[in-house]
């Protein structure tokens, strides 16, 4: 197995569905791909301490954990490109691992990443050797991917967590044990099956950490119609997942004369009462996360970067790009401010108020804000609505959106469903449908928006509670179907949440993942009826029947 070559297939855009091995569809080049796979590795091998420690009983401090989260953060996908800021996050981690590793009784029979200490000019030289390939049983490295990805997108849900002062020991401990574990080559590949079913049991309590993080802070979401016009005054466009970034920039953006305006998936900070008190949090600016060359460019304030998604800028707006916790740009600045710290966003302010107002891209509104406290508010509105017939079924079309031509399906098939249909929503694959005339089911808007794909737990607890309303035993007897848009880590891990909760027959696409190897296809497929997309009419017709 040639591992001297860049090779990821993480996200759904990989090149040709098989491997980005010149350069990243997403702009990731072949030196960032390798410090991203060396601090992977060195973040296994931490992960591999620490389950020693623990299992000598042992306390890992906090920042621990959150030094692991951070790390698989920055390795998602369209978050992380400066080369220089992932090595130094990877001398980081060897030097905790280093002094952790002088505490334990025992460190003889750990993986080899548990004793490795290289210094930075060995860096690229490791990270040849430690990459995705260096697993050569295909399907063995097909379920280490499967549960690192679901890792990655856990601990981005568990970071925005912490951001609010909310940690899960246990979880984190699972985190660790799961990653040591992909570098144990004594495990079978049932015994990895397991493992990742396990993942998506912890991904439920992440997705619930962080519901309850949000929900503490900001309240409920509710209904709420979001301007997607612009002002007249000088803005900051803010992007990415990350509400606590979003707090302390409203508070300090306050009477300066600036507004603030959402990006793709931080349109649902809008949903929260918190932030309603601010008069100069504007509305939604803009679509998905991969319109930014195009829209940032006639914003014309500065972007601010809270997580992923971001793409490598034009020169043209480059300068006007900030990025802040996980991310980075090389040549963009960088706010720093670490767990509960207050972060200092006056430079970023100072720059907006010289720049002038954004250019309008279109004027309306939208409506959201159906998380699960909501749709339970409406509960006997709904149960009425399909017990008359009035609704048919529910189609669940979380996850992402992107930019290949395949993702327009997603469109012709929200465009097309029958009118007795309503979409359960979370992630930005909305922008596909949500500004499409669908029009409402007695009162009843047929798109209703969850929130973020950090939301999609709302849609798991919307289902769990129709299935005991209904008084069904299998959450799968609901008049429900499931027909997901993914594109990175934060979609896998709410795939195995689902499939922890018992849900089947699942629809993914527009491709299925490149780094599902044939058996573990094979295995999704017989028990939990994984399934990929068809055309258009066909899917309707599979779901709904003939019209």
């Amino acid at each position: 197995m040639n591992c001297n070559k860049m090779f990821c297939y993480q996200c759904q855009e990989t090149a040709g569905g098989k491997g980005c091995t010149v350069s990243g569809v997403c702009g990731k080049k072949p030196d960032v791909a390798a410090m991203q796979d060396l601090l992977i590795y060195v973040t296994k091998g931490l992960a591999c301490v620490t389950t020693r420690l623990r299992s000598e009983w042992k306390e890992v401090g906090k920042e621990i954990n959150h030094l692991v989260t951070q790390n698989l953060f920055i390795t998602i996908t369209n978050a992380n490109f400066d080369k220089e800021a992932i090595i130094c996050s990877i001398e980081k981690t060897l030097a905790v691992k280093q002094e952790l590793i002088g505490h334990a009784a025992d460190i003889l029979g750990l993986p080899e990443a548990a004793y490795w200490n290289g210094d930075r000019a060995e860096f690229a030289e490791k990270a040849k050797k430690v990459g995705i390939l260096a697993t050569e049983n295909e399907d063995i490295r097909s379920l280490r991917e499967l549960i690192t990805y679901g890792l990655k997108g856990l601990a981005a849900y568990s970071k925005h967590a912490n951001a609010l002062l909310q940690d899960n020991e246990e979880l984190d401990t699972f985190i660790q044990r799961a990653l040591a574990k992909t570098m144990d080559d004594t495990l079978s590949v049932d015994d990895l099956v397991a493992l990742t079913l396990e993942t998506g049991k912890y991904g439920v309590e992440g997705m619930a950490l962080l519901d309850k993080a949000n929900v503490g802070a900001y309240g409920n979401p509710e209904i709420t119609t979001v301007n997607i016009g612009v002002r007249k005054n000088p803005g900051i466009l803010i992007s990415g997942h990350d509400l606590r970034d979003l707090e302390m920039l409203l508070e300090q953006t306050a009477d300066t004369g600036v507004d603030v305006y959402t990006h793709s998936e931080m349109l649902p900070a809008h949903y929260y009462p918190a932030f309603k008190k601010y008069q100069h949090f504007a509305g939604n600016y803009g679509n998905a996360w991969w319109k930014q060359k195009e829209e940032f460019e006639k914003f014309h304030g500065p972007i601010l970067m809270t997580t992923n998604c971001v793409v490598p800028p034009a020169a043209s707006y480059k300068e006007r790009l900030w990025t802040t916790g996980a991310t980075g740009v090389p040549g963009c600045k960088h706010i720093s401010g670490e767990y509960g710290e207050r972060k200092d966003f006056s430079r970023i302010i100072e720059q907006a108020k010289t720049c002038a107002p954004p250019e309008e891209l279109e004027r309306g509104s939208i409506v959201g804000g159906f998380a699960h406290e909501q749709v339970f508010a409406l509960a006997d509105q709904i149960v009425e609505a399909v017990k008359s017939g009035a609704i048919r079924k529910f189609v669940v079309m979380a996850g992402c959106d992107g930019r290949m031509k395949s993702r327009e399906y997603y469109r012709e098939f929200a465009d097309k469903l029958p009118e007795d249909v309503v979409i359960l929503t979370a992630g930005c694959a909305k922008y596909k449908y949500n500004k499409l005339p669908l029009g409402d089911i007695g009162g009843i808007p047929r798109v209703l928006d969850a929130g973020q794909c950090n939301d999609s737990y709302s849609l798991a607890l919307i289902a769990l509670k129709l299935k005991e309303v209904f008084g069904l035993e299998d959450i799968n007897d609901l008049p429900l179907v499931f027909n997901i848009a993914w594109y990175e880590q934060k979609a896998v891990i709410v795939l195995l949440a689902l499939l922890h909760l018992g849900v089947k027959n699942i629809h993914l696409g527009p491709t299925l993942p490149a780094f599902l190897s044939p058996n573990v296809t094979n295995m999704l497929v017989e028990n939990f009826g994984i399934a990929g997309i068809g055309t258009v009419d066909e899917d309707l017709k599979l779901f709904f029947g003939a019209e």
